[in-house]
């Protein structure tokens, strides 16, 4: 990752701060004449979405895309595709009394002594409020891979000390999306929204593990145009 790009055949850079205008991004290296499902991009960005269960932020997005260049009547250019995602619950005021104040386990520290000048309203780019567009990125890249017979997976299978011992070889992608936490072992999801309300109580955090798999789903020749 160079500054706030990942990759170089196919490359994603995002921008935004937290409590600004919008977040967003833009796709260079995607290839032309990809169906550009909107509905599939936003359904993943309505996963993601603060404000959907208990262990989420309470902040209230809808998250909805709005995709600027590089896509012409549902198919993609083969140009730059860029897109924003507007903050509609911008609350800077809460942060005015933090102007001046490190908080833990953040990256204020950090970003004030490599920048000097920073937006501290809700950590800026140091927030998750910026996965947004890493999520839309994905659901881009997703629908290309889709096209040419990959299928990504992933999955929670840790969160803080509770953890699955044990991932079967087919996991049913409607089994993970009816877990809050994407978990599939529903009896391992429940734990971990357990542990994860008893440190809400008290004020604490926690962190997790996912896994992503990819699977091959069928024999197909490649177009000419993606060679």
């Amino acid at each position: 990752m160079s500054g706030n790009t990942l990759g170089k055949i196919f490359s994603f850079t995002s921008f935004g701060e937290s409590h600004g205008y919008a977040v967003g991004g833009v796709l260079d290296g995607f290839p032309a004449g990809v169906d550009i499902d909107l509905e599939y991009i936003q359904n993943e960005l309505d996963k993601r979405k603060p404000g959907n269960s208990s262990p989420a932020s309470a902040r209230n997005e809808s998250d909805k895309i709005q995709i600027v260049s590089g896509v012409f009547e549902g198919k993609s250019l083969g140009t730059p595709i860029a897109f924003f995602i507007f903050n509609e619950n911008q609350k800077p005021e809460d942060y005015y009394a933090l102007k001046d104040v490190f908080r833990p386990s953040h990256a204020d520290f950090t970003y004030y002594h490599k920048y000097s000048h920073v937006d501290y309203r809700g950590g800026g780019r140091a927030s998750a409020r910026e996965t947004a567009a890493r999520v839309a990125a994905g659901a881009f890249a997703k629908i290309f891979l889709n096209s040419v017979g990959v299928d990504i997976t992933a999955f929670t299978i840790q969160v803080g000390k509770i953890k699955m011992t044990k991932i079967a070889e087919n996991i049913d992608k409607t089994t993970i999306d009816q877990s809050i936490l994407k978990c599939p072992d529903p009896d391992i999801s429940e734990k971990m929204m357990q542990q994860l309300e008893e440190l809400k109580e008290s004020g604490d955090t926690t962190g997790g593990v996912v896994a992503v798999s990819y699977t091959h789903l069928r024999a197909h020749e490649t177009p000419e145009h993606l060679v």
